[in-house]
């Protein structure tokens, strides 16, 4: 038979070898289905194997890996090796491969099994704690395979307990593999991960980065995305200073607003700052000391030493009942618009939570209090126009308007 050459991404040479376990984990558009099915193909051009692919759950072929094992047999040139049926593929070899769900098995069924040499697990974040114990001792002819590709959910789930937990079993090579390490990732997936990744920053982790799934119901904001931007000249620039207390940090932001978006554009940030290095800290966000800027009034004695050392329009805040929920709520009705270089702004924006009942693991309307020095930096510097947006009326006695609708006065 005449050779063939494939192609593959070196982040899984590791599962070329011979393993008793091989585990490729990560997020969307790593190419893991891919590479597992062409190593299928692959082992049934060199020799006679018998394979199944596996789901948990499989109603009909549609969802398994049968047309992506075709499309290799295609990709690679390799259809004569092959005769493809309507539920399996025979292999010139005379191995054969099935496609069958895990969740159809029972202690008795399984057994059919065990003469096999390859079991691939698609999906294997599905696979319950029964399909594993019922796979793993199945699968015992002399140098047989079980191999496993999935995109983690929780660190709870067996099949993470068993590839990345402390103690892996005998014989296993896992890989990570994300977008990064496929230099076939194509363009159109490439825009959906952009966008995720500027307007979800815990989805993109979830989904592009293989991280594991956040309780993202307690992020207190989900209106923001990374983006880069130069605000036009003549705009308004609002500014907001927050003051660290021994670990924690001492923050500027600068930020502006544009109908129903608020820009972040340049940020300060140190842990540790004396209150003499203030002024150079806060220099670092351009044209700083120009601008009004409000900041936390828990520290008036600092204030006071920034306006004698060159940031003379400085205010403090005006904190006082319910004055943290109404910020946090002023911002929320905002698009947020974040330059990448406000790394801290991001990170905040990514992490900062309301509590969660440790009982029920229900979220709380408790905002915690951390993860939010950027944050109250932030609020201050839109304390103006979050109290402009109301004014006061005097009520005048005896003075009549005449009546034009059903919700609406008019007057002089």
């Amino acid at each position: 038979m005449s050779e063939l050459t494939i192609e593959t991404a070196s982040v899984f040479e590791p599962l070329l070898h011979p393993a008793r376990y091989k585990g490729a984990f990560g997020g969307r558009g790593s190419a893991k289905s891919h590479f597992f099915a062409g190593l299928l193909v692959e082992e049934n051009i060199r020799r006679k194997v018998d394979c199944v692919c596996l789901r948990e759950v499989q109603k009909s072929l549609k969802f398994s890996v049968k047309k992506l094992i075709e499309t290799k047999i295609e990709d690679m040139g390799a259809g004569k090796y092959f005769e493809v049926q309507e539920n399996q593929i025979i292999s010139k070899r005379g191995g054969v491969t099935i496609f069958q769900g895990m969740q159809n098995h029972t202690a008795d069924s399984i057994k059919s099994l065990e003469a096999f040499d390859i079991a691939w697990f698609e999906e294997a974040q599905t696979a319950s704690q029964k399909s594993l114990d019922l796979l793993r001792p199945t699968m015992r002819k002399e140098g047989s395979e079980i191999w496993f590709s999935w995109n983690p959910d929780t660190k709870d789930d067996p099949i993470d307990q068993l590839l990345r937990g402390g103690n892996l079993p005998p014989g296993a090579v896992v890989v990570e593999a994300n977008f990064k390490d496929n230099p076939w990732f194509p363009e159109v997936l490439k825009a959906e991960m952009e966008y995720d990744r500027g307007r979800d920053y815990d989805k993109y982790c979830h989904i592009w980065m293989g991280e594991y799934k956040k309780n993202s119901e307690a992020r207190v904001f989900k209106n923001w995305k990374i983006e880069e931007f130069e605000r036009p000249d003549g705009t308004i620039f609002r500014l907001g200073a927050d003051w660290g207390f021994s670990v924690d940090p001492s923050t500027m932001v600068r930020c502006s607003v544009d109908g129903n978006r608020l820009y972040v554009d340049y940020e300060a940030y140190m842990v540790g700052c004396e209150i003499v290095n203030l002024p150079d800290l806060f220099d670092r966000v351009p044209e700083s000391s120009k601008w009004f800027c409000r900041a936390d009034s828990a520290r008036p004695e600092t204030i006071s030493h920034m306006q004698k050392n060159g940031y003379p329009k400085m205010q403090a805040a005006q904190k006082g009942s319910g004055s943290i929920d109404e910020g946090i709520q002023f911002l929320q009705s905002f698009d947020i618009v974040v330059h990448p270089r406000c790394v801290h702004t991001i990170d905040e924006l990514k992490t900062y939570c309301y509590k969660i009942d440790p009982m029920t693991e229900e979220v709380l309307p408790i905002l915690a209090d951390k993860n939010n020095h950027i944050i109250d930096a932030l609020r201050y510097a839109c304390e103006g126009i979050r109290k402009a947006k109301t004014f006061k009326r005097t009520i005048i006695p005896e003075i009549k308007r005449p009546y034009v609708g059903a919700t609406s006065w008019m007057g002089n």
